[in-house]
């Protein structure tokens, strides 16, 4: 009876009733540095897709997506106590830890120059289609990644982030340590660029097809 006395224990034994899968991931992290394996391997499920894709995303490379998304699991489980639910949610968290490594591995990498030059005959796209409206086409997949991939880092996270992870303004400004309005901000330029990118091959499609009705 004294085990009752305690409004904290009681929570934690209703907590520990509680099927593993309904808990929330900052139910399960605690569960995790506790020592759980079941709790690491549901979180591991629930969370990696989202870390691997950013990383992806970012990087263009599958090898530092899997890299990545390796080392931040492994801080987790190292330094999840630093996670504060208090100040958002654990995959924007997550997000946060991934993008430091990404941008470590990057630099390391020396990728940074040539995503830059990406140059822009590589890029396809077709003068009707917005290219971050309409993914659903594989060809349009294939010139916004490539696009994307050329942008400077910090315009590529957040379109990465907004825009392809459908991560809030709020989170991503958390995950960035920036104010709302930059993010916003950077979004707005970012748009400007991949559609300046992407218009050139587009103008160059509309005038072969122009030729084409004229001697036809």
């Amino acid at each position: 009876m004294k085990y009752w006395n305690f409004p904290s224990a009681r929570r934690e034994y209703q907590w520990r009733m509680i099927p593993k899968h309904d808990l929330s991931d900052s139910d399960l992290l605690r569960l995790m540095l506790a020592g759980d394996e079941e709790a690491l391997a549901l979180l591991y499920r629930r969370r990696q897709a989202a870390v691997y894709r950013f990383a992806l995303q970012m990087s263009g490379s599958k090898t530092i997506a899997e890299d990545v998304t390796q080392e931040v699991f492994l801080f987790l489980m190292r330094d999840g106590h630093v996670f504060d639910p208090a100040r958002g949610a654990l995959t924007a968290f997550l997000l946060g830890v991934a993008r430091n490594h990404v941008l470590r591995r990057l630099r390391v990498d020396q990728l940074l120059a040539p995503l830059g030059d990406d140059p822009d005959d590589e890029v396809h796209a077709t003068s009707d289609i917005c290219p971050l409206e309409d993914l659903t086409r594989a060809e349009t997949i294939e010139s916004v990644r490539r696009a994307v991939l050329s942008l400077p880092p910090k315009y590529r996270e957040v379109v990465v982030l907004c825009e392809l992870q459908d991560v809030s303004y709020v989170e991503t400004a958390e995950i960035l340590g920036c104010a709302i309005g930059t993010v916003r901000s950077r979004l707005h330029r970012a748009r400007a660029l991949l559609l300046e990118k992407l218009r050139p091959a587009a103008e160059v499609e509309e005038t072969s097809a122009t030729t084409v009705r004229c001697f036809a």
